[in-house]
């Protein structure tokens, strides 16, 4: 049994050029997704996969319509093909029922994880360079050694009748930061002058 499966986006909201193609190549039951971003859910294509038997192909116009990345196409593609179900995508001309369809499939795979690769490559290559130049990895902290002196010097300030002059709200608002990045700062520099009480 044939299976189609479409999906249009946002800006084409026109599904009969797909579903015309997939009634011609003799799809029984067609699933139609509106999906609007890359990695919108595909409650149709789920469906799909549920009503796919061994020996069914599951059909679509373009391999475009049917993954959200080149990953999600191979972990698909591998998927079907542990159930023993074939994909044709019909513009580009594959069959994974010939060797020429899996062997696009495997061509894929091995594209996808040489790209894997590729970006593991360099984020250690940047890692190691800004280490090299004296950065550590981690984010830059949101506030400089000056500021944490000032926002101390705020905690620190009472009025007359001996209350804080600032709320910690009052100081993370003057820095721009959140009232944990005010605590954690705070608690950093009170921790070596309690260490050093005797």
């Amino acid at each position: 049994m044939r299976i189609g499966t479409a999906r249009v986006s946002t800006r084409d909201q026109h599904p009969e050029a797909q579903l015309d193609a997939l009634r011609a190549a003799g799809c029984e039951q067609i699933f139609i997704d509106k999906a609007s971003g890359k990695l919108a859910r595909r409650p149709e294509l789920d469906k799909a996969l549920l009503v796919l038997r061994a020996g069914d192909q599951l059909v679509v116009t373009k391999l475009d319509r049917l993954g959200r990345s080149l990953e999600h196409l191979i972990a698909l593609s591998k998927q079907l093909q542990e159930r023993g179900v074939d994909l044709v995508v019909l513009d580009q001309g594959i069959d994974t029922s010939t060797a020429v369809g899996r062997m696009f499939f495997q061509i894929l795979g091995s594209i996808a994880e040489f790209e894997h690769a590729l970006m593991s490559e360099r984020t250690m290559d940047g890692l190691e360079a800004a280490r090299a130049r004296g950065r550590t990895g981690g984010q830059k902290p949101k506030l400089g050694p000056r500021q944490v002196k000032l926002a101390r010097q705020m905690y620190e300030e009472k009025t007359d009748d001996g209350k804080r002059r600032h709320t910690v709200q009052q100081i993370a608002d003057e820095f721009g930061v959140t009232r944990p990045t005010i605590y954690r700062h705070l608690t950093q520099t009170t921790a070596p002058t309690q260490t050093a009480a005797p």
